[in-house]
C-alpha cells in the first residue's frame, strides 16, 4: 500500500525538484535552505502546504464543477472576467477546512513557533502556484501574499484566502493567456518566519542587468520598511549596481552606481487583525539616508551571484533586513524570465531627429522609442476608457493592470523603480516604460501627442508632440573577425550597458566632458572655491545637489567615478580609454557657477581648452579632481583597464607639464599598470610625434581637429561644410606620417574620429597604412567592421606603400 502523498512538507524537505509538489517560489527556497546555507545565504525557516493539501481543500467543498462552468461561461462571453473572478473566490472563500489539512498546518505552525523561540510567531504567507516561475512564465503577482500573520486562526483564514487568490481577476487572465488549464494548476502556500524588515527595510535583487541584459553586475533596489512597497511600485527605491568580476578582489568596492530614491513611506506592522499592515509616511532622515550600507550592498551581491552559479542562469531575488538581529535574508528567489531569454544577435538602435519640450523624466525601462496620444487612468476598474495603442500614463501599477496594459503602446508611471511591476510586466509584454517620474499624472494630460524615448540610456524621457526617429537593425553575430582593434566612442554612461553584446575591442574614446555636464553638473572649480561663488541661483543650485556631502568636492569625485565606472565596466577587462575632459571655455561657463571661472574668448576652439588647462593656476585644482575621480576609477572600483588620454596637447613642454601634474595626483605612467595616451589632432603632433613617443604609451588620432587645423576650416562653419573633409589628402597624408611615427617607436596608434563612423570607406585606408585600431559609434560598428573585414583581405593581396 502507498503512502499518502504528505499535506505539509519543511523548507528542509523540499528542492528544484518539488515544483509539483509545492510550486517553483517554495521549491526554490528549500533549494537555497538545503544547498548554500553553508555559502552564508541565509533563508528564514518556514514550510509549504502541498498541492495535494490544495485537491483536499477542493474536494472537500466540491467547487471544480462551480470553476469548469464559470471559466466555460466567461471565454464564451455569457460572463465578465469580474463576474467570473468574484463568483470562484466567493465559492473557495466560503469553502470549509477539511479537519485533517487544517490541523497539519496548525501543528506546523506550532512547530516553527517552537523553533523560532516565539509563541504566536508573526509569519509570511504566500502562495506559490505549482505552474509559476516556469522559463517562460514568471506568473509575478499573481496570487496574494499576507505578511504579519500571527495565531493559528489568522493562519488558517490567509491560507484560505491565499487558495481563493488563484482565482484573482488577473490570474485568471494571465493563465488564459499562457495556456494553462485552470483547473490543472494547484497552489502551494509557503509559510515563513517573518522578517522584521518594517524595523529596517527590504527590496528586489536581479544578477543581471534588467534592462539590457548585461550579465556582470547585480541590480539592487530597497526602500525603508516591508518589501512589498518596492514590488509594486509604490515607492522610488534606492538603487545600486555592482560589478561582479571585481566582487572577490581584495580592497575593492565595485559599486558602480548609487541612486538615493526618494523613499516617500514605508510599510510597517500594524495592530488590526483584518489589516496586518500599513503604510507611513517616511522621516526627512529616512528619506535622505541609503538603506543598505556599502558593505551590505557588497554581501548581498556576492549572495547573487553565489545563487546564480547554483542555479545556472540569471535570478529574479526578494531580501529584507531584521530590525532586530541586523541580519539580511532572502526571502524569494526565482529564474529572471526575460533578459535571459533575448537572442544575443539583433541590437535595435533609436535616433532621434527632431523632439519637442521636455515634459517628464524617469527610470527607462525597455530601450524603444514611442509616439502616441496621452491616455490617463487612475484604477484598472477604467479599463473601458482606456484607448488601444495609446501611453498609458499612471501613478503606479499592480496584476490588476495587466489587461490594461496589454493594449497600451508604452507605460509611464509616477511611481517605481527597475523592480516594481510596472517594470517587470512592461519588459515581458516588450513595452517601453518610464517609471518613477514623480510628476507624469500632472504634467501629461489626456489626448496630448507625445513621444516617450526610453532609447537614451538609463533616463526615460517623455517629449512633447510626435518626434521624428529612425530605427535600425544591428545584427552583432553578423560582424567579422578582423586584425585591426575596432572599438566604440562612447560618451553616455547611461547607455553604456546596451552595447555590451557588440564584439568590441573595447572602448577608444570615452568623453570625460559628457559625464561632466550630465551627471555632474557642476564646474569643479566652482566645488573647490565654493565661497568665490557669487551668483545666488547657482549657489543655491550647488548647495542642493551636494547636500548631504561634508566636503562638496566629494560630490565632483564620486559622480564622476562612478559614472565613468559604467562605460569601464561594461567593457572590462578590455581597454576602456578616457580622456581628461576637453571643454572649451565658452561650455565650461555653462555649467553650474562656472561663469565666474572662465575667461572670455573670442575663439574657444584654439582657447584654452585641453592640456593647457591642467598645470593652469585656472584650473589647476579642478583637474586634481579629475584625477582624484580616475584613481578611485581604478583603485577604489579596482577597473584597472582605465587608460588616461590627454586632449590637446600642443608642445612636447607641454606634455611634460601635464604628466607632471598627473603624478602629483598620484596617477604616474607605468604605476599599477598605468598607460596614458595623447591625442594626435594638431600638426605638432604628427610633426613631433617621435617626440611625443618619448612621452606616452599611444596615439589616439582625432580626426575632427586634426582635419580642421591641418586645412584651416572650422567644423562648424556652414559656409565652409564642403571643404571639410577627413579624407582631403592633405588629412590622409598627415594620418599616414604619425601611423609611421608610432610604429617606428613602438607605441600604440588608433584612430577615434567621426569618419569611419560617418564614412566606412574610410576604415580600408586606414587598413592599408597600419592602423592597430579604429574606434567607431556603436550603431556603425558592424558595417565598420564589415569594411575593415574585407580592406584586411584585400591588404594581404597588397603591400602597404609608405610615401
Amino acid at each position: 500500500m502507498s503512502k499518502p502523498a504528505p499535506l505539509i512538507l519543511g523548507f528542509e524537505s523540499v528542492d528544484r525538484t518539488s515544483v509539483a509538489q509545492v510550486g517553483g517560489k517554495n521549491a526554490s527556497l528549500g533549494e537555497m535552505v538545503r544547498n548554500l546555507g553553508g555559502r552564508g545565504v541565509r533563508v528564514p525557516p518556514g514550510f509549504a502546504t502541498t498541492a495535494e493539501a490544495y485537491w483536499r481543500f477542493l474536494d472537500a467543498s466540491s467547487p471544480c464543477p462551480v470553476i469548469a462552468a464559470a471559466i466555460s461561461d466567461w471565454t464564451m462571453g455569457k460572463t465578465s472576467l469580474p463576474d467570473t473572478g468574484a463568483r470562484l473566490r466567493a465559492a473557495l472563500l466560503a469553502a470549509p477546512w477539511p479537519e485533517e489539512s487544517a490541523e497539519a498546518i496548525r501543528a506546523a505552525y506550532r512547530d516553527l513557533c517552537a523553533r523560532i523561540g516565539r509563541p504566536d510567531a508573526d509569519v509570511a504567507v504566500r502562495s506559490s502556484a505549482t505552474a509559476e516561475d516556469l522559463p517562460d512564465a514568471s506568473f509575478a503577482g499573481q496570487q496574494e501574499s499576507f505578511l504579519n500573520i500571527r495565531g493559528e486562526a489568522a493562519l488558517l483564514e490567509a491560507c484560505r484566502r491565499c487558495y481563493a487568490s488563484l482565482f484573482t481577476d488577473r490570474a485568471i487572465s494571465y493563465r488564459q493567456t499562457k495556456g494553462f488549464d485552470h483547473l490543472r494548476v494547484a497552489l502551494s502556500i509557503g509559510v515563513q518566519q517573518m522578517v522584521r524588515s518594517d524595523l529596517a527595510g527590504a527590496g528586489v535583487m536581479f544578477s543581471i542587468d534588467t534592462e539590457t541584459g548585461f550579465d556582470k553586475v547585480v541590480l539592487i533596489n530597497g526602500a525603508w520598511g516591508l518589501g512589498e512597497n518596492v514590488v509594486q511600485g509604490a515607492v522610488d527605491p534606492d538603487e545600486h549596481q555592482v560589478f561582479k568580476p571585481l566582487l572577490d578582489q581584495p580592497g575593492t568596492v565595485p559599486i558602480l552606481e548609487k541612486r538615493l530614491g526618494g523613499k516617500a513611506q514605508k510599510m510597517i506592522y500594524a495592530q488590526d487583525g483584518e489589516h496586518p499592515t500599513r503604510n507611513i509616511p517616511t522621516t526627512p532622515a529616512e528619506r535622505s539616508a541609503f538603506v543598505l550600507a556599502d558593505t551590505e550592498v557588497l554581501a548581498l551581491s556576492r549572495w547573487a551571484v553565489a545563487i546564480e552559479a547554483h542555479y545556472g542562469c540569471p535570478m529574479d531575488m526578494e531580501w529584507a533586513k531584521d530590525g532586530e538581529s541586523g541580519e539580511i535574508f532572502i526571502v524569494q528567489a526565482r529564474p529572471e524570465t526575460v533578459q535571459s531569454r533575448l537572442g544575443s544577435g539583433a541590437l535595435r538602435s533609436f535616433r532621434i531627429n527632431s523632439k519637442g519640450a521636455l515634459l517628464v523624466t524617469g527610470l527607462a525601462i525597455g530601450d524603444a522609442v514611442v509616439a502616441g496620444q496621452v491616455c490617463r487612468i487612475d484604477s484598472p476598474r477604467d479599463i473601458d476608457r482606456f484607448v488601444d495603442g495609446a501611453i498609458l500614463v499612471t501613478t503606479a501599477t499592480d496584476p490588476d493592470w495587466v489587461p490594461i496594459m496589454k493594449r497600451a503602446a508604452a507605460i509611464v508611471t509616477d511611481h517605481g523603480g527597475r523592480t516594481s511591476h510596472a517594470a517587470i510586466v512592461s519588459r515581458e509584454l516588450g513595452l517601453p516604460a518610464i517609471v518613477g517620474t514623480e510628476t507624469a499624472t500632472r504634467d501629461l494630460q489626456a489626448g496630448q501627442e507625445v513621444t516617450v524615448s526610453c532609447a537614451e540610456g538609463d533616463e526615460g524621457f517623455v517629449y512633447e508632440g510626435r518626434a521624428q526617429f529612425e530605427t535600425r537593425e544591428l545584427d552583432a553575430s553578423a560582424a567579422p573577425e578582423t586584425t585591426t582593434q575596432i572599438m566604440l566612442n562612447l560618451a553616455n554612461p547611461a547607455a553604456a550597458f546596451r552595447w555590451w553584446r557588440l564584439p568590441a575591442d573595447g572602448v577608444g574614446l570615452a568623453r570625460m566632458e559628457f559625464v561632466v555636464s550630465n551627471h555632474v553638473k557642476i564646474h569643479p572649480m566652482a566645488l573647490v572655491r565654493f565661497e568665490a561663488v557669487e551668483d545666488p541661483e547657482a549657489r543655491a543650485a550647488i548647495e542642493a545637489l551636494t547636500a548631504g556631502y561634508v566636503d562638496r568636492t566629494e560630490y565632483f569625485v564620486e559622480r564622476l567615478s562612478r559614472g565613468l565606472s559604467r562605460i569601464a565596466a561594461a567593457f572590462h577587462p578590455k581597454p576602456v580609454i578616457i580622456r581628461m575632459s576637453d571643454f572649451k571655455t565658452n561650455e565650461y561657463s555653462n555649467l553650474i557657477g562656472g561663469a565666474g571661472f572662465e575667461p572670455k574668448e573670442e575663439n574657444p576652439m584654439l582657447g584654452f581648452r585641453g592640456a593647457s588647462r591642467y598645470y593652469s593656476p585656472r584650473y589647476r585644482e579642478g583637474f586634481a579632481l579629475e584625477c582624484r575621480a580616475i584613481r578611485r576609477l581604478r583603485e577604489d572600483l579596482g577597473l584597472r583597464n582605465v587608460i588616461v588620454m590627454i586632449p590637446f596637447c600642443r608642445t612636447v613642454d607641454e606634455a611634460r607639464r601635464v604628466l607632471e601634474v598627473l603624478a602629483e595626483n598620484g596617477l604616474v605612467r607605468g604605476e599599477e599598470g598605468l598607460q596614458v595616451y595623447v591625442m594626435c589632432e594638431i600638426p605638432s603632433n604628427v610633426i613631433l610625434a617621435r617626440q611625443f613617443a618619448e612621452l606616452f604609451d599611444g596615439f589616439s588620432i582625432g580626426s575632427n581637429d586634426l582635419t580642421q587645423l591641418t586645412l584651416g576650416v572650422d567644423r562648424d562653419s556652414g559656409e565652409l561644410a564642403e571643404l571639410f573633409n577627413e579624407q582631403d589628402p592633405a588629412v590622409e597624408w598627415m594620418i599616414d606620417q604619425v601611423i609611421v611615427s608610432a610604429h617606428d617607436a613602438g607605441v600604440k596608434v588608433g584612430l577615434c574620429g567621426e569618419a569611419p563612423s560617418n564614412h566606412p570607406e574610410f576604415a580600408p585606408f586606414l587598413v592599408q597604412r597600419g592602423i592597430a585600431s579604429i574606434s567607431v559609434n556603436p550603431d556603425s560598428f558592424v558595417a565598420v567592421k564589415a569594411a575593415v573585414a574585407a580592406a584586411e583581405e584585400t591588404a594581404h593581396r597588397t603591400p602597404r606603400r609608405i610615401p
